[in-house]
């Protein structure tokens, strides 16, 4: 995304550019900071806003197209990207959740990268599932 800033005209430099870059920022900053969070709601609450700021991308993608800032065949391909970033993102809270009920009290959550979690095909959702926006 920080390519895509870089592509747009000076006029944007300060506005688009600067919402694209730091957006795409959040993106990451929040899923490490709910990683480094003690509890699954902390983790859960992090995803969330992480996905949000992928949200915030992918409109930003819509304005570069309608701005014809971008070729409608490259914001495309990026929104498709995003599409399945937020797959990955909704596979992930599902797992936290999944983690948060099964866990006893005082159990620490597993270590990043730990041998025995779910595949990246099992935390897809399938494309009618409820994304259970708004619960945690």
């Amino acid at each position: 995304m920080y390519r895509v800033a870089k592509q747009l005209p000076d006029i944007e430099k300060f506005g688009l550019a600067s919402q694209i870059r730091r957006a795409a920022l959040s993106l990451t900053n929040n899923i490490a900071e709910g990683h480094g969070r003690w509890h699954y709601l902390d983790q859960i609450k992090f995803t969330l806003q992480s996905r949000g700021s992928l949200e915030e991308l992918i409109d930003d993608l819509n304005v570069c197209e309608d701005e014809e800032y971008l070729a409608q065949q490259h914001t495309a391909s990026l929104k498709q990207q995003g599409w399945r970033v937020r797959k990955l993102i909704d596979g992930y809270i599902r797992y936290l959740r999944e983690q948060k009920f099964n866990s006893s009290v005082g159990k620490d959550p597993p270590a990043y990268g730990a041998h025995g979690q779910k595949s990246e095909a099992a935390l897809e959702i399938a494309p009618d599932s409820d994304d259970s926006r708004f619960t945690i």
